[in-house]
């Protein structure tokens, strides 16, 4: 066989080989299966999952409005007991009534059914959905709440009621807080934000000339809410103006006013990007991150 012919004959036997062999073409890699889309980021999902499974939360509330209604029996037989700030008692009426003021929303009364629906959706905060929320009248007593009211005016102490929900709302909220049992004596108790306080300039949702008026008939015994607001009206909404309205009345806490938690909303968060909502998400978001302690 001449040279030639045996190089085209290894040539074909090679040629034959490769054709035999299996092809890595013919035998595609298995394609991973897609993974599923995990829910939206939301800033407020751990914040409304505690408020609404941690235990932890409702001990929280059931020792507050515990401690506020032993502290109750002191504060009656105490003649200069009195719970509002400086800025708000202008004068001690004689012969003054007791009360107590509490915040309604957070304070008395559960929503954190509508902050749930806020999370599941992806959607933010607005008066149409929380008007449509208070209109459903569905909010429940917080723990130990309904138990502390009932106590208050068993002992002859009016429960004065502060909102700052719309004043086109005050009609469902009054239903609701009877409805879920709460103590209402006329509808006098119920000091909503369009609340014309004669003498006194309201600024905003500041609840100050509100509590003053309280104050011009009754010897205020404590103060119950979740938001510095609820107690003090800060001269600045920021960390420090927060810091500091608070500042004179730290012997205060859990004797005469009485705090509960909050991480769902309230004037703390804007208070981390300047009060400006009007800012994106991301925006906020970056301004909340910077406020972390490393």
């Amino acid at each position: 066989m001449s040279k030639i012919s045996l190089s085209l004959a290894l040539a074909a036997a090679l040629l034959a080989g490769c054709a035999g062999a299996p092809s890595a073409r013919r035998t595609p890699a298995p394609v991973a299966p897609p993974v599923p889309a995990g829910p939206p980021a939301n800033d407020n999902l751990n914040a409304v999952v505690w408020t609404q499974t941690a235990v932890e939360h409702d001990l929280i509330y059931r020792e507050v409005f515990r401690q506020a209604g032993e502290k109750l029996a002191v504060a009656l037989k105490t003649p200069k007991w009195d719970a509002l700030a400086k800025g708000d008692r202008k004068r001690m009426p004689k012969g003054a009534k007791p009360a107590v003021i509490v915040d309604i929303d957070e304070t008395m009364l559960d929503n954190s059914p509508y902050q749930a629906r806020l999370v599941q959706s992806g959607g933010e905060y607005n008066e149409a959905t929380w008007a449509a929320w208070c209109q459903e009248k569905a909010a429940k007593p917080l723990p130990g709440a309904l138990e502390f009211a009932k106590l208050a005016a068993k002992r002859g102490v009016t429960v004065f009621y502060l909102s700052n929900r719309a004043q086109d709302l005050n009609e469902v909220t009054l239903e609701n807080l009877r409805e879920a049992g709460f103590p209402i004596a006329d509808e006098s108790v119920f000091l909503g934000l369009g609340t014309v306080v004669e003498g006194c300039e309201q600024n905003g949702t500041e609840k100050g000339c509100r509590r003053a008026l309280v104050g011009r008939k009754h010897r205020v015994l404590m103060q119950l809410g979740d938001q510095l607001g609820d107690f003090v009206d800060p001269v600045a909404n920021t960390p420090d103006g927060r810091r500091s309205a608070v500042e004179p009345y730290l012997d205060w806490i859990g004797e005469r006013w009485f705090v509960l938690p909050n991480p769902t909303y309230g004037s703390w968060e804007p208070a981390l990007f300047n009060n400006d909502w009007s800012q994106g998400a991301e925006a906020r978001r970056r301004a909340k991150m910077d406020a972390l302690r490393k």
